[in-house]
């Protein structure tokens, strides 16, 4: 199944979970869940970045073929 959360999406949701944390005031439960979601957001953001990076690449080969 792929993720449909956008670049931009993922990013503002690692934000919010980060704002939460920094107020100190989560439950240790609800942080070890932020904490999982974070990891997921961050390597879903880094696929993302790793994918484009391949895509823009391939389009300068092209260009310089």
């Amino acid at each position: 199944m792929e993720n449909k959360e956008t670049y931009n999406e993922t990013v503002a949701k690692l934000r919010a979970i980060v704002r939460e944390i920094e107020t100190g005031e989560l439950d240790v439960d609800i942080l070890s869940e932020k904490v999982k979601e974070a990891t997921r957001l961050i390597k879903l953001c880094k696929d993302k970045l790793f994918k484009a990076d391949e895509e823009v690449k391939k389009v300068l080969e092209e260009l310089e073929s």
